[in-house]
């Protein structure tokens, strides 16, 4: 190879690690990676809803929804989470929490509302709880532009090989047969998560006016989930850790993710009223719900923190008796 090729190939080399430079950045910001331009395509319905203003919705929520936005009516949430802080990639990015298929599990029965929830259902249930805020209109543009991505990702995913549809992340989370140890989580915590996520659990915000966001995101305190999220339940919560975190580099073990997401639902966050209505029919309730009321007589303490095997084995029983 002569001088002048190995300088223009060093080049390459050089712009190609730029690029990847930058990707890592878009999506530690909320996931802000661009859809291809060739799927890209604007539809626009008639109220004007797009997927392109869906995705930005998901991945910026607190810069269209949040607390800080100059509109009050647009103001529909109380933390300054983004969609995207849980569901990597704007939702894209195959693997647990992935928004690739959600659209075709609607509508289906919901347990903890013991109704048919449509799509539109659950993005509200999302905004109540992950955002800690309340509803949006069923017939806004919001909800329509949301709807619009969702339903952009599932065609996509159904024309998606088997091969690239693979999630690459560790072996499953596998329930350990004991209670959550805190102080051990507290430790993780420090170690593995705090570089990011801030010793305080405030995360790190993307600029100095917070109608921005944040680039890690708060895991307790005010701006964070409210504790009747799904992301509240210790299971829920050691799945995602095991599986994405830390955010690339994801090799906790199942002790470890188990605990340090026991610590982070023991910490401080928003509540959500009315929590009791919940899963009308007790018997469906998720073992590892924090709070009350419950079908069996298993503190509330053991079904925030464990050992959830003996509560799983009251509800396999044939002989279970609901209060």
């Amino acid at each position: 190879m002569n001088p002048d090729s190995a300088r223009g190939m060093g080049m390459v080399v050089a712009l190609c690690a730029l690029a990847g430079v930058i990707t890592v950045a878009g999506t530690l910001a909320f996931g802000r990676v661009g859809v291809p331009s060739q799927e890209a395509a604007v539809i626009m319905s008639g109220s004007g809803a797009s997927e392109e203003y869906g995705k930005r919705l998901i991945s910026q929520t607190s810069e269209y929804l949040g607390p800080d936005v100059t509109d009050p009516k647009m103001r529909h949430m109380s933390c300054r989470l983004a969609c995207a802080s849980c569901h990597i990639g704007a939702g894209a990015e195959p693997g647990n929490l992935s928004l690739a298929t959600a659209f075709n599990k609607y509508p289906r029965i919901s347990p903890r509302s013991g109704g048919n929830e449509t799509i539109q259902d659950r993005i509200n249930g999302c905004m109540m709880r992950s955002m800690n805020g309340r509803a949006l209109e069923q017939e806004s543009l919001e909800m329509a532009a949301m709807v619009a991505y969702l339903r952009f990702l599932a065609d996509r995913d159904a024309g998606t090989g088997a091969a690239q549809k693979k999630a690459h992340e560790p072996a499953a989370f596998q329930t350990p047969k004991r209670a959550a140890d805190l102080k051990n989580g507290e430790e993780v915590f420090g170690r593995r998560c705090a570089a990011c996520h801030g010793k305080d659990g405030a995360g790190l915000a993307a600029a100095k006016d917070l109608i921005h966001g944040f680039v890690f995101p708060p895991l307790w305190g005010p701006n964070s989930f409210n504790d009747g999220a799904g992301m509240h339940r210790v299971l829920t919560a050691a799945k995602f850790v095991k599986a994405r975190m830390p955010l690339g580099n994801a090799d906790l073990d199942d002790d470890q993710a188990f605990d340090v997401a026991a610590y982070l639902n023991s910490r401080p966050r928003p509540h959500m009223e009315g929590l009791e209505r919940d899963y009308p029919d007790r018997t469906k309730k998720p073992v590892d719900t924090g709070y009350g009321p419950y079908a069996d007589s298993f503190t509330g303490e053991q079904h925030s923190f464990g050992p959830f095997a003996p509560i799983e084995a009251f509800y396999r029983s044939p002989k279970k008796t609901a209060r």
